[in-house]
This record gives structure tokens, sequence and C-alpha cells, in this order.
């Protein structure tokens, strides 16, 4: 996979713009000419004096690449994520540019939805709160109150993409009835299709989150969604914190207008508004749906294999489809 042609062939230069993984950063450094933006003590001199040496750059999906960065790079012909998401990134512009851009799909779909479910079974059954409970003594004094079956359940999936689907087969198996909301039908699909978040949320008692963020997708779950969902609906997010409105959800939780929520990701991470922090209703994770080593390792290694491909065949491996980037 190496290319030692681009340690001698100067200046083509690889940036690297935010921190990754250990592993990936290692791999960057030991086989191309990789420039660590975030450890510049001057990066906008270096941008000044040596963007135009950078051909590739290499990007977490959460910092993606800014239109001044990409401004600043002329021969930028690549931007690989590490991540699934790329909403950071403006690939409209990207690709007027000439511009192409990959993610890491698939690697982390079963990752995402293993937690997706698990955040829906602890907020339900209130898992995390029974154990906060059993740690401050509450169990010497009174049992636990009772919580809410998840079996046999009306569960709403915003989005039915790669995640969204894994979420559905797992919730199969606990016999609930699986409803989504995408922007149309999705074919060869049997589970009932809602034509809005709205019109979703009122026909389930869960509503999970598994849509790409995004302009297009910006506080898509609005108060009047979770006023559909209700006093006796959750709410499960695993997907981006801005497809929430966040102080409409901090207005439902506080006021009981919403049963529970249980949040992988948040509008200012890592900041976590406080009513959130204080509501024994809520499950709060902090963006870990992909952070176990096994799918991390398998987004490191499509990461470079995406920057390896582009370096010597000018394609990128897994490149955002024209679908999505469309719809940016």
């Amino acid at each position: 996979m190496s290319n030692p042609s681009l340690r001698t062939s100067a200046p083509d230069t690889v940036l690297q713009v935010s921190a990754l993984l250990p592993a990936l950063e290692n791999a960057l450094s030991e086989r191309y000419r990789t420039v660590r933006l975030p450890e510049l003590s001057d990066p906008a001199g270096y941008l000044r004096d040596h963007g135009k040496d950078v051909v590739a750059a290499v990007t977490s999906a959460r910092v993606g690449v800014g239109d001044d960065l990409m401004d600043a790079l002329p021969r930028l012909g690549a931007i690989v994520h590490f991540g699934v998401g790329y909403e950071t990134t403006d690939v409209v512009r990207a690709r007027a540019r000439g511009i192409d851009v990959s993610n890491t799909p698939d690697v982390l779909t079963d990752c995402v939805a293993d937690l997706a479910v698990g955040a829906l079974i602890d907020v339900m059954r209130r898992m995390s709160a029974a154990d906060r409970y059993v740690r401050a003594g509450g169990w010497d004094t009174a049992p636990f109150p009772l919580a809410s079956r998840v079996s046999g359940k009306r569960v709403g999936i915003l989005g039915l993409g790669r995640i969204g689907r894994a979420v559905a087969q797992r919730l199969d198996g606990f016999g609930v009835h699986v409803s989504y909301c995408t922007r149309s039908p999705v074919p060869g699909v049997d589970y009932r299709h809602l034509p809005t978040a709205k019109a979703l949320a009122e026909a389930c008692d869960a509503l999970v989150v598994t849509v790409a963020g995004g302009s297009g997708t910006e506080g898509l779950v609005s108060a009047s969604v979770l006023d559909a969902l209700g006093p006796q609906g959750y709410l499960v997010n695993v997907a981006r914190g801005s497809v929430v409105d966040e102080p409409a959800l901090v207005a439902a939780v506080e006021a009981g207008g919403i049963a529970g929520a249980a949040l992988d990701v948040f509008t200012d991470e890592p900041n976590v508004p406080r009513a959130l922090l204080e509501s024994d209703r809520v499950v709060l994770l902090p963006h870990i749906a992909s952070a176990t080593r096994e799918t991390r390792a398998a987004m490191g290694d499509l990461a470079l294999r995406n920057l390896e491909r582009y370096l010597t065949e000018g394609a990128l491996l897994t490149p955002v489809p024209e679908a999505s980037r469309s719809a940016h």
C-alpha cells in the first residue's frame, strides 16, 4: 500500500487537518509526506507559503475541511474523511473545484446500530438510572419505579440508510412494529413508510434518529415533532446533534413533554445542556456509537486505502455517493 515516490517527490504533501486515530496518524507519517495542521505553530503562515504543495487532506467527520481551508489549497484533489459523516465539508463546493470526497461507510454500521438499540433499551427500561439508584443506596429504602417495556412497541426510524436498516433488523428480534421516514419509500423494504418526521413521531412509541447530518436535516426533529412523540414517547439520537432542535428537546424534557431521551450526539459537543445533565430520564453518551477498537481500526484502514487509491490511481475507493452530494 505504501507509495515511496511521495517521499522523494516533494512538494506533494498530505495535510492532516485534525487529530485522528493514532495508528492512522502513524501510518500517514510513515507512508507519505504528511503535515499535521493542528501541530503547526503558525498554520496560517504554513498555508500561505505551502498550501500549493497539498494534494490531499485527511480529516475527521467532526472537523471536515472548511471553505477557507479549501481555498488555501489550490492543488487539493481529494478530501478523505475518517468517519461516515461529511457534513462539515461543503461537498458541492468541493466538487465544483474538482475535489473528490470520501468517507468510511459500512465499517461502522454494526457498532452504531448496536449502540442505538442498546440506548433504546437503556432509556425505556431505565437501566442507567437503576444503576445510579442502586449505587446511591435507594434500593435500601424502596423498590425502583416501574419502567417501560421494549418488546412489541412501535419504533420509528428517521432515516433508513445503512445504519437505519441495521437498527430495524436488530429490532425485528424484539417483535417491535417498525416504521420509517425517508424522502421517498425505500424499494424492497416492508416496513411502513411515513412521509414526514412529525407523522412518524405520531405513529410510534420511540423515535430513533439515524438520518445524515447537514443543512438539509438541521432541526428536523423540531418542537412539533417532539410534541407529536408525546409524554409517553422516547427519543434516541445516534445521528448528529444538529438534527434535533436542542432547545426544544430541553424544553420537552423539563416539561415532561416526552418520556425520555438517549443521546449520543449534541449540538455543541462536548457541551451538554445542564437540564439534560440533571434529568434522570435522559441517557447521555459521549459520542461513542462507533467507538470500538474493531470499528475504529476498520475506519482507519478504509481512510488509508482511500488516500492510497487516490494518490496512485487518481480515484477514491469509497467516494461520497452522487445522491448524497446533491443533498448538501
